[in-house]
């Protein structure tokens, strides 16, 4: 009989490991399982929260570009009053120039009577 109680205490161990390796097999398919579950989830969170962002981001840069073409039609209205100015002042230098040359002819012909009446 005692032979035989070695064989029964051994038996009994390894039934003790074999039912902890079941269990400890059926917790980790229970954490992967509900591992699983949470990766699920959040990757249909982060695709809606992608989708929210992306809708968001395409609105923030239809406004800049709202904003940027306004900014650029103001640019387009200041060069043309730029230019329009630019011509002004050009005409009005051609006005200058016309008036100093007669001016000159003036005092020149002007200069010329005078002289030989002074003599």
């Amino acid at each position: 009989m005692e032979n035989l109680k070695l064989p029964i205490v051994l038996v009994m161990g390894m039934a003790a490991q074999l039912a902890g390796g079941v269990w400890w097999v059926s917790q980790q398919a229970a954490t992967i399982a509900n591992l699983e579950e949470t990766v699920s989830q959040l990757g249909s969170r982060m695709a809606i929260e992608d989708n929210v962002n992306l809708k968001r981001d395409v609105l923030d840069n239809a406004m800049e570009l709202q904003y940027s073409w306004a900014e650029i039609e103001e640019l387009w209205d200041e060069l043309d009053n730029l230019t329009r100015t630019i011509g002004q002042i050009t005409a009005l230098q051609q006005r200058v120039s016309l008036i100093e040359n007669d001016l000159k002819y003036i005092n020149r012909d002007h200069n010329s009577i005078i002289g030989p009446m002074e003599k």
